[in-house]
């Protein structure tokens, strides 16, 4: 690591040397296909379930559901305004960086890198290994080794991709974000035939077993954010947006209404299949959909998933790659993953630490559990990022930017992050969270030696030069505004 101005202006590289930088190669189309082809991923086939199971009533999940969407509409909005005063790629982390300074930035760098990141990877690419390794063992379940060394590959896969080209990671991302949209439109349509049949038992009496608890609502939401989480990802790339002050907000509001609308219309084909028993019991709610829906053609709906979980882990390697980039580039990481590819110009380093880091979470085992834990910490960083919004625009209105939210928004933003960072807590305290809590300030071992007092072994100097060389990568400057 070394020292770095945190100033808005470009870093000129010494010695008159041309400035090394990410190209500007995302437009509107293809951020669209970022926001929603990483949104919908496994969760809208898998946790409809469980909001059901947490919910106890058809009518109260999609309430859920609805809210959940309008939540992160409201939430991506928040950060759309953010993009257009801080015009720098980095999302949460540069917006902390910028408003409360080093040491929030590090501890939300620290936490996301090494785990939250790859291990909602991991997760990622072990559904798609399941789904993807199911159909050559009929009747049986798959073998945990035949999962884990398909989601690995998918990995790898991943990490050439994104190495090698920006517009390559992002065309990929264009073609499966049209692949993922079309499946869930069969399914709405399978539900508007049966609704049109007269199978509207699940939607009578809808209310019936209502939960009140204040903790399982919240962890409710949970499952249910967890099929929305990639509603800031835009903000992480900023940098290589075309017309970042355009593109960040109009697509914003073309993908989250979007997607928000097919999760609805995906719940009530789900609901007019099943009665909530059988979805309950179900293990795979999209599978069991298709049992019933589609007969024979049934398998459509796993490839359907492995094909929407490999875009949604495209998104995630994409956007989480480059927040590993931009804390190093800012000084909060070693040196060699704040570089690019000279030919590529990709942030080559910073996606293979996170593709190492995903490979050794696949290794540790399964991840059925991270989708609570994934949010208790996402929550409490949104609820920051939300926090110092609310401070520029009380204290500094008079800063440039292109897009105003009213200030309502945010605030329903964060009261919503409060509770859904509280409310589980208090009504279902677990170990896990103080676990969680833990791994966060153990941050401060390495911020005040590392970043603060700036203590640099020489050796760790020769292995970056020895990197650099090696992955062939130069130091970057960012793209102006």
């Amino acid at each position: 690591m070394r020292k770095r101005k945190t100033t808005d202006s470009c870093a000129d590289l010494s010695e008159g040397k041309e400035n090394l930088r990410l190209k500007r190669e995302v437009g509107l189309i293809s951020g669209v296909s970022l926001i929603a082809g990483t949104m919908i991923g496994s969760g809208i086939f898998m946790s409809p379930e469980w909001v059901l199971y947490y919910m106890g009533s058809p009518a109260s999940s999609l309430l859920i559901w609805a809210s959940c969407g309008l939540l992160g509409m409201f939430g991506a909005l928040s950060y759309a305004e953010l993009g257009t005063i801080i015009k720098e790629s980095g999302g949460e982390y540069i917006y902390l960086l910028r408003i409360f300074g080093s040491f929030p930035a590090f501890l939300f760098a620290y936490t996301s890198v090494i785990l939250v990141r790859p291990a909602s990877l991991a997760a990622v690419c072990l559904s798609f290994a399941e789904y993807a390794v199911a159909p050559f063992y009929p009747g049986c379940s798959s073998p945990q080794i035949a999962i884990k060394f398909t989601a690995a590959a998918c990995i790898l896969l991943l990490t050439i991709i994104n190495c090698l080209n920006v517009r390559l990671a992002t065309s990929i991302m264009n073609i499966f974000t049209a692949a993922k949209l079309l499946a869930l439109l069969v399914i709405v349509v399978g539900g508007l035939v049966l609704l049109a049949k007269g199978q509207t038992q699940s939607f009578q009496n809808a209310f019936q077993n209502t939960t009140a608890g204040i903790g399982p609502v919240g962890v409710a939401f949970y499952q249910g954010l967890w099929s929305y989480d990639g509603w800031n990802n835009l903000n992480y790339i900023t940098e290589e947006l075309k017309k970042p002050e355009v593109t960040l907000p109009r697509a914003v509001m073309i993908a989250i209404p979007l997607v928000t609308c097919l999760y609805l219309l995906v719940n009530v084909s789900y609901f007019a299949a099943m009665t909530p028993s059988e979805l309950l019991s179900s293990g795979a709610v999209a599978v069991t959909w298709g049992d019933k829906v589609l007969g024979s053609w049934a398998w459509l709906i796993s490839l359907s998933v492995a094909l929407s979980t490999f875009g949604s882990s495209n998104g995630t390697f994409f956007s989480g790659g480059r927040l590993c980039y931009i804390a190093a580039r800012e000084g909060h990481m070693p040196d060699i993953l704040s570089m690019a590819h000279v030919q590529c110009l990709t942030p080559s380093p910073a996606l293979i630490f996170t593709s190492v880091m995903s490979l050794i979470m696949i290794l540790l085992g399964n991840f059925t559990t991270i989708v609570n834990f994934f949010s208790f910490i996402a929550w409490f960083f949104y609820g920051m990022t939300i926090l110092g919004l609310l401070y520029l625009k009380i204290k500094k209105p008079e800063l440039p930017r292109s897009y105003k939210v009213p200030i309502i928004i945010p605030i329903i933003v964060l009261m919503a992050a409060v509770y859904l960072v509280l409310a589980p807590i208090i009504d279902q305290p677990q170990i896990e969270f103080l676990y969680i809590v833990l791994f966060i300030s153990s941050g401060i071992i390495f911020y005040f030696p590392l970043v603060r007092f700036k203590c640099h072994s020489p050796f760790l100097q020769r292995v970056t030069l020895h990197l650099q060389l090696f992955l062939e990568v130069a130091p970057t400057a960012k793209n102006g505004n």
